[in-house]
């Protein structure tokens, strides 16, 4: 486990700096970019990690605390953490990520492995927890490279989020109040390097088909089905990745059909 852990934690460290080279190219007015989530800019996408990294770091070295402050929590809170990035300059709030994300990870190195880490929802492993820093550090960096251009090509450690695009298939369903389908699925990916992976279930009926890429941007939410390459075989298949959702929260809207083109994800 806490090799597992710490595999997790420094891919984790390369997400961060991946993107960190795109927003230290970002000039000031890119920051105001509108994105793809409806009334966020890329400065809220940043702000966003930041408050959350911050979240993180205290959930790993103060349990006690970070619950108390999770159940303290009101309605306005994204409105107003929103509201603190948006006064800030550029630099500023480049530096308040840049702390909020080496915090969580050096927290992350020292973290117990076999320890349960408490969240907004329930406890979770350690090697859990770090994978889902992991994933909202590429698809709310995806938020930004989508609309500011700046090249961050995906790797291999997307394989994080495809395991975790996977495991939240029940999720998907219960998120939504429905009951969570019997029919397996099985999902085989091509890695950024090439591999193949097999993931999901045993099966020849349902299957998905395609790149890493265009899986993990579904289950994240970023893209529409139909604005990728995957090849969805199986009704189960495709009612699954219509509703997909990786991330914890209420159902996400997601994106529209038509909004990239599908030779963008490849």
């Amino acid at each position: 486990m806490a090799e597992t852990l710490h595999h997790v934690v420094e891919d984790l460290a390369a997400e961060h700096a991946a993107l960190a080279g795109v927003l230290r190219k970002m000039v000031p007015a890119q920051w105001d970019i509108p994105t793809h989530a409806p009334g966020w800019a890329v400065r809220d996408q940043v702000t966003h990690l930041a408050v959350f990294d911050e979240a993180a770091a205290l959930a790993i070295t103060d349990a006690a605390t970070f619950r108390a402050s999770a159940g303290a929590l009101g309605p306005d809170f994204e409105a107003a953490y929103l509201a603190k990035g948006r006064t800030m300059s550029p630099g500023q709030l480049l530096a308040w990520w840049e702390r909020a994300s080496a915090a969580l990870v050096t927290a992350a190195r020292a973290a117990d492995g076999k320890a349960r880490l408490p969240w907004y929802g329930p406890d979770m492993s350690g090697v859990s927890f770090i994978t889902a820093r992991l994933m909202e550090c590429w698809s709310h960096g995806l938020d930004v490279v989508d609309v500011t251009g700046i090249p961050r090509p995906d790797t291999d450690r997307l394989r994080h989020v495809a395991f975790i695009g996977v495991r939240a298939r029940p999720y998907s369903y219960t998120n939504r109040r429905l009951d969570v389908p019997a029919i397996p699925v099985r999902v085989s990916l091509v890695s950024p390097s090439g591999e193949t992976w097999e993931l999901g279930e045993p099966s020849e009926e349902n299957v998905i088909r395609g790149t890493a890429t265009d899986f993990c941007r579904v289950v994240t939410r970023r893209r529409h089905l139909a604005d990728t390459a995957l090849d969805v075989a199986g009704s189960a298949a495709r009612e699954w990745l219509e509703i997909a959702q990786a991330f914890a929260g209420p159902p996400g809207e997601g994106r529209r059909p038509g909004q990239f083109p599908p030779e963008t994800t490849t």
